[in-house]
């Protein structure tokens, strides 16, 4: 039961995180490319990368926390549901190359942030590891 409260409270966070740099970003982006949700989106993929090679080397790290920062906090915090509207939005649009831009942005600048999120948690905590030896 646990599990779902602290993914669901963590799931909140996310969220109101997502809103805040969405409102942050349209302070002073006021462009057709959907530059918050391409923040968002890096931003996640980087820390989910992080996370997972990080956190399972901690072995006190109960699995609700892992699962509550993992699903709950980056899931709710990342959409692939606005980005998909957004793009088709564009489409509608005619801003054919806008939207070529932010797909490839998204798909390659999303994964390429994860794997350097991956190294740098894996990484991290190896040098911690060999400073500590």
């Amino acid at each position: 039961m646990i599990d779902y409260v602290i993914v669901g409270l963590a799931g909140i966070v996310g969220a109101l995180l997502r809103y805040y740099l969405g409102l942050f970003v349209s302070g002073w982006w006021n462009g057709p490319f959907p530059l918050a949700t391409l923040l968002t989106n890096m931003l996640g993929c980087f820390a989910l990368g992080w996370l997972n090679a990080y956190l399972p080397r901690w072995r006190n790290i109960p699995s609700y926390v892992a699962a509550g920062l993992g699903t709950g906090l980056i899931g709710s915090f990342t959409t692939f549901s606005t980005f998909s509207v957004e793009t088709v939005e564009l489409l509608r649009m005619s801003h054919w190359g806008t939207a070529l831009v932010y797909v490839f942005l998204s798909m390659c600048g999303g994964v390429l942030m994860a794997l350097y999120g991956f190294r740098l948690g894996r990484d991290g905590l190896r040098v911690k590891n060999e400073a500590a030896e």
